[in-house]
């Protein structure tokens, strides 16, 4: 696959390219994040480093996020709870602490664009419940009538659950259908996205949880 590797480090970024070129991928490397703003559109996947020259990592995953749906592994020596949160809260598909484990990361990166080209292939259904809307083709929400922006994990697991309103999903499943694994590693994430979710439809009761099992959508 095509692959936009974002990282100012010289010696990081050279190891990288090497390994994925050898199992057959197509890297392109760039220091910046004004860079990668651009660069992006080319690729498949972006693996994205936080500590940049020009701006925070966390601001450019912000700013892409406005532009395209593309699936980003955050790439980061910062592995403290506030900024994984916020990395995923702007739309991050997956993260990496470094020093990078080469077998796990071409492991996720097969996970993200899978599950991405997966979610192209989906019908063009709508699904309805009270007065909230969710396209599933073309990944959009409306409350009200208005829509809403979602970050492409707050969508993915409502989609899940929206294809099975009001049947109780379990986590078990929702990980392993939006993460493609239900390791604990993940749980976290869930409960991240899911908190984010909630706020963004404004719908007390909508989504409810089971305790011990799961969530549902709808009654």
């Amino acid at each position: 696959m095509r692959v936009l590797l974002v990282e100012d480090d010289d010696g990081v970024a050279d190891a990288l390219v090497e390994a994925l070129r050898a199992h057959g991928h197509e890297p392109t490397r760039v220091r910046r994040g004004a860079d990668a703003l651009i660069a992006h559109r080319d690729n498949e996947v972006v693996l994205l480093d936080l500590g940049l020259p020009d701006e925070d990592g966390l601001e450019v995953l912000r700013k892409l996020r406005k532009v395209d749906p593309v699936p980003v592994l955050v790439l980061t020596a910062r592995g403290d709870e506030r900024t994984v949160v916020r990395g995923l809260r702007l739309g991050a598909d997956d993260y990496l602490v470094k020093p990078v484990r080469l077998a796990e990361l071409l492991a996720r990166m097969d996970n993200v664009v899978r599950r991405g080209a997966a979610r192209s292939k989906e019908p063009d259904t709508t699904v309805r419940v009270s007065d909230v809307e969710i396209d599933l083709d073309r990944r959009r929400v409306t409350v009200g009538g208005a829509e809403i922006a979602l970050t492409p994990k707050e969508f993915d697991l409502l989609a899940v659950l929206a294809r099975r309103p009001g049947a109780a999903v379990s986590r078990q499943q929702l990980m392993d259908e939006v993460w493609g694994d239900a390791f604990v590693a993940v749980s976290r994430s869930l409960d991240v996205h899911l908190t984010g979710l909630r706020a963004k439809l404004q719908r007390p009761g909508l989504l409810t949880t089971i305790r011990g099992f799961g969530y549902r959508l709808g009654e």
